[in-house]
């Protein structure tokens, strides 16, 4: 099963969540380990699927997938291409997956690969006993990770046939946690399958095993054939695959591209607001999810019966000296696989912005003014990473997020990166930002040049980028009124 529920920000999408289950490369299952333990591998076929990727009924890209067998279980080959258009801009992205997979479908090692335009980002992995070892690979940047595992990892595209040849009926429940070997992080998915259903497609009435998914707050459906391979699935934002023909793949139109992402996961506000920047307090009536899933109380947010007020933190308050970090965890001083504040590049850079006689809210400012000036806004369909955003001097928010991040710790800033939601032009888009310990937590927006950040930026989550997951639960549920503003 591989849903694509998407994770969208300002200025295009950031891929954390791109057809999850595909970009995520494995899962981990829970309870249901034991369950699909025994099944007959005679029942699984070998597969070489062709699917047609479509947004509202109109084809913006292909996606392939073959399974053979092997001696010792299976070989997985997918590839998937996707033409996207983000804030205006189009863009292509492909996916590559190949995995080893054992005669239960368990993984053995597998090959990752996203690239986009002059972004890339790759990662090998392999399971010896209970050790996952996974390598990855960006822009001028190798990283090694080598860490326990609890339970059996499943390739992506072998759950379905794992589920298939345990000869899963109506009703049948599962519950598994999704690993992400990029962040090390792992979230829980529901597996539900609802019922038989006949269904057309390529002008044939077949019929199908309707399975439903749920993961952070976002449902995805599909239908699996009486052979096992996946006829349909359909997600979020008019996103769906359908099964198809080589041919029509390999030669078949392939619009000029999507609707815009960005455009369509916004929300329109209540309000026009003229200058966000000059405001020094907001108030705002959230409805349409549940408040405890996301991180909306804390610092400058206050929240009660679902009124959320933001606070524009006070800069005249800040203490010039040399900050005392003993109380704030060293978690946001570390560098991290996308933060790479250890790097030469970044130190180097850091000691050529600031000084040591500048107060902490000095290098703060100046730090957030170079990222503003240096980097271009612009659409990136690819994981953030601070040091390929340095390199390359282009990015979307995300961007400009992991690299001011990356800047600060290098600096002795504490920093966190925080996402939500922010005001611009009538709407508001899906977006990240910086939180920086100045003396106080402090939010700053490098993508618009703010320190303080305005009140209208609307905080779901925050913490590492990983946790940026949380804000999955409220795209294209969330609402918004502005209740007021001074």
């Amino acid at each position: 099963m591989k849903p694509f529920w998407i994770l969208l920000s300002l200025f295009g999408l950031i891929f954390v969540i791109l057809f999850s289950f595909r970009l995520d490369i494995f899962n981990k299952f829970g309870s249901v380990s034991e369950e699909l333990a025994s099944f007959s591998t005679d029942r699984v076929p070998e597969k070489d699927s062709w699917m047609n990727i479509l947004q509202n009924g109109r084809k913006i890209g292909t996606s392939h997938t073959f399974i053979s067998k092997t001696t010792k279980g299976y070989l997985l080959k997918e590839t998937l291409y996707i033409r996207l258009n983000t804030m205006g801009l189009i863009q292509d992205l492909i996916l590559k997956t190949a995995g080893k997979l054992n005669k239960d479908f368990t993984l053995s090692s597998f090959d990752f690969e996203i690239s986009s335009g002059r972004f890339n980002f790759s990662a090998q992995g392999s399971i010896s006993g209970n050790v996952l070892s996974l390598k990855t690979q960006d822009f001028g940047s190798t990283k090694e990770v080598h860490t326990k595992i609890k339970e059996r990892l499943y390739a992506s595209s072998g759950i379905v046939h794992a589920a298939y040849a345990a000869g899963m009926k109506p009703g049948d429940e599962f519950s598994l946690h999704v690993f992400d070997p990029m962040s090390m992080s792992t979230q829980p998915v529901t597996i539900k399958v609802v019922g038989r259903e006949s269904i057309l497609n390529m002008g044939i009435q077949k019929k199908s095993m309707k399975i439903m998914m749920q993961y952070q707050g976002t449902t995805q459906l599909a239908w699996i054939g009486e052979h096992g391979e996946v006829i349909r699935e359909k997600g979020p934002l008019g996103l769906s695959l359908e099964k198809t023909t080589r041919k029509n793949v390999l030669f078949g139109h392939l619009a000029e591209s999507s609707q815009d992402l960005a455009e369509i996961a916004s929300i329109r506000s209540n309000v026009i607001l003229d200058n966000p920047l000059k405001l020094e307090r907001i108030k705002v009536e959230i409805s349409g999810i549940n408040t405890k899933d996301v991180h909306l109380e804390g610092g400058r947010q206050v929240l009660k019966d679902n009124v959320l007020t933001i606070q524009k933190e006070d800069m005249a308050k800040l203490y010039d000296g040399v900050i005392n970090t003993n109380t704030i965890s060293d978690r946001f001083l570390r560098p991290e696989p996308f933060i790479e504040s250890d790097h030469p590049k970044i130190m180097n850079l850091v000691k050529k912005i600031v000084t040591d006689n500048d107060t902490p809210f000095e290098k703060a400012n100046k730090l957030m003014i170079w990222v503003n000036k240096n980097i271009e806004k612009r659409p990136v369909l690819s994981l953030p990473d601070a040091l390929s955003t340095l390199i390359n001097k282009v990015g979307d928010c995300n961007e400009h997020a992991v690299l001011l991040a990356a800047l600060a710790r290098a600096s002795a800033i504490p920093a966190r990166i925080e996402a939500g939601l922010v005001y611009l032009n009538g709407r508001f888009y899906y977006h990240a930002w910086n939180l920086l310990y100045i003396g106080k937590w402090v939010t700053v927006d490098a993508t618009f040049g703010q320190i303080p950040a305005d009140v209208t930026h609307i905080r779901f989550s925050s913490e590492r980028l990983q946790q940026q997951l949380d804000i999955m639960n409220v795209i294209g549920r969330v609402k918004l009124k502005i209740l007021s503003f001074r």
